[in-house]
């Protein structure tokens, strides 16, 4: 049975081949995509296959780091490898050096550098990528010099037969590490966006001026090469308006937009994060755990619920279902404290139940999960804690904030009665079990709003 084994380089892996020989020769698996993954191989999606043929010993390529995935394995003959990891971060410079035939292979994450010199005459390697190759990809290679003060190449380089560009490449010392792969977050200045720039400084953040995601050309056109995971921020939630002339921009957004990155994230194979809402489902349960049916109960719960099923069909998400959001921006909770501040009183309906959701609670979810190697799938985030109705947090306010005026409660009916408001969910509350078994805690609601209160002023 193949066997899968860790190297000292993060992400490099060896795979002990079944070779099923007899006299006439023997037959392997080279790419067995259930039996692999299972064993823990990434399930890279390999789209081009190389064979590389080396009529002498003593053939000898590299160092090259390409900006994709590969898995090498040798067709006739022995090779013996060397991979350099030539990405920037802690483990740059470790090298890894073994000798592959027919019965092993190599998963080379991309970013690493990996050479190989032919041990025998007639020795062809061959090799998948996950990337089609071209001269633009070919641009963004980081090479290594083969003179490599850790590799002992069984024959010495100044016997060897090497190309003139590889005799060329820069000693390590040289070497500009090849970029780490980064977040790219749209809807960079919501609530959301703007609490993920605390929590992952390095992501690439983009708002409509930079990518409308509502245009599949320019989703299609954008530069994923280097990007580890898509967060999508972005979304239309004025719930109101999408009952009206916002109707068309709503599903532009929320559907149009989110299936695009969708495709874009299938198309590149990367983990595709995204925020949907308790609208999506109908209120009539006092709770709403993740495998709860559909059943919106407005235009906005709608195209949420159509985003949330774009989102499902690529395998590789993460979908968060949200709850009454308190982040850096316009929002319930302000808008309470501002009044409390003025002297008002207002009126804030007592049929309406759930829990607030901290968008710096929410940003430090989705990197819980990105760093984690959290199952993919959707997960509830909220702040914990006990299930309150509007007016009994509009209270909470009112009293941390020390205010002259009161609250007092109301029902749906007669705070809509008159106006074109959307249909509310009546409970809101999301279990969050399913989170907190991944080693992720949620903030406590009522600790969280105090501190949120503070930093008002």
């Amino acid at each position: 049975m193949a066997q899968i084994s860790p190297t000292d380089i993060p992400g490099l892996l060896v795979i002990d081949l079944d070779l099923m020989e007899d006299p006439r020769g023997w037959f392997k698996e080279g790419w067995q995509r259930e039996k692999m993954t299972a064993l823990g191989l990434p399930d890279f999606g390999p789209v081009q296959n190389n064979l590389s043929f080396n009529a002498s010993a003593g053939v000898t390529r590299g160092i090259h780091a390409e900006p994709w995935d590969k898995l090498i394995s040798v067709a006739t003959g022995r090779i013996f490898g060397a991979w350099v990891d030539l990405r920037e971060g802690p483990s740059f410079g470790r090298v890894v050096t073994l000798e592959v035939d027919a019965g092993r292979a190599v998963f080379v994450p991309r970013g690493v550098g990996n050479s190989y010199q032919a041990l025998e005459d007639n020795t062809c390697y061959t090799y998948l990528v996950n990337e089609h190759w071209s001269a633009e990809a070919r641009s963004r290679y980081t090479f290594a010099n083969l003179d490599h003060p850790e590799i002992e190449w069984p024959m010495p380089l100044a016997d060897a037969i090497l190309s003139d560009a590889d005799k060329t490449h820069p000693a390590m010392a040289d070497v500009t590490p090849f970029p780490q792969p980064h977040p790219v977050i749209m809807g960079a200045n919501g609530q959301l966006g703007q609490a993920l720039r605390r929590v992952l400084p390095n992501a690439v953040f983009t708002d409509r001026e930079e990518l409308d995601i509502t245009d599949p050309a320019a989703v299609e056109a954008f530069d994923f090469s280097n990007v580890s995971a898509i967060i999508n921020a972005a979304g239309w939630t004025a719930v109101d308006a999408a009952e009206g002339d916002g109707r068309a921009d709503c599903w532009a957004i929320n559907v149009t937009g989110t299936a695009n990155l969708a495709t874009a994230a299938r198309r590149h194979r990367i983990p595709l994060v995204h925020i949907s809402s308790d609208y999506v489902f109908d209120g009539a349960a006092e709770e709403h755990p993740e495998t709860e049916p559909f059943a919106p109960l407005s235009t906005y719960g709608a195209s949420k619920t159509a985003g949330d099923v774009a989102v499902a069909a690529w395998e590789r998400h993460y979908i968060f279902r949200a709850s009454w959001m308190v982040g850096d921006g316009p929002n319930f909770v302000r808008t309470l404290a501002r009044l409390a501040d003025e002297g008002k009183s207002p009126a804030v309906v007592d049929d309406q139940f759930g829990r607030l959701t901290f968008a710096d609670d929410l940003a430090r979810g989705i990197a819980h999960v990105l760093t984690a190697a959290v199952p993919y799938g959707t997960y509830n985030l909220t702040s914990d804690g006990e299930t309150l109705s509007w007016f009994q947090i509009a209270q909470a306010i009112f009293e941390a904030r020390g205010a002259v005026g009161s609250v007092s409660p109301t029902s749906t009916e007669e705070f809509t009665a008159g106006k074109e408001i959307a249909t509310r969910p009546r409970h809101s509350t999301l279990p969050l079990e399913k989170i907190k078994a991944t080693g992720f805690q949620p903030v406590d609601g009522q600790e969280a709003l105090q501190r949120y209160l503070e930093g008002l002023g």
